[in-house]
């Protein structure tokens, strides 16, 4: 004779609950990683331009931070929205011929690159 319940168990139906909260956290994450990606990302010769979309922020709510080849942006306390987001660019930047421009909710940031300087130096021959 076979006996099987009628009733779903406790146990079967919190078995995938873990897991879901897990994925649902992995899912919202994810989510909120790709809203900071540049919308675009241009490159030539002497200069990157990374553009953002940042709407309802304004300059003075805004800081950007160069550091070698990183390149950081966050908001300030008082800002209605909370950006912090820092790229590493193959190449170190030149902050005095980078610059950033805010309008319509756009961030452009043309950041120029530092010309790498030769350090050779030559040796006599005897």
């Amino acid at each position: 004779m076979f006996f099987a319940t009628t009733a779903p168990s406790l146990m079967g139906r919190n078995a995938f609950r873990p897991s879901g909260r897990s994925f649902e956290r992995f899912l919202d994450q994810t989510l909120q990683a790709n809203r900071y990606h540049a919308r675009s990302v241009e490159q030539d010769e002497k200069s990157y331009t990374l553009s953002f979309d940042v709407p309802g922020i304004t300059r003075e709510q805004l800081t950007i931070g160069i550091e070698g080849n990183v390149v950081r942006i966050q908001t300030r306390d008082d800002a209605p929205r909370k950006y912090k987001v820092a790229y590493e660019l193959p190449t170190d930047l030149d902050v005095q011929g980078s610059q950033a421009k805010l309008e319509n909710g756009v961030l452009v940031l043309q950041l120029a690159k530092l010309a790498p300087m030769r350090k050779v130096t030559e040796l006599a021959i005897n």
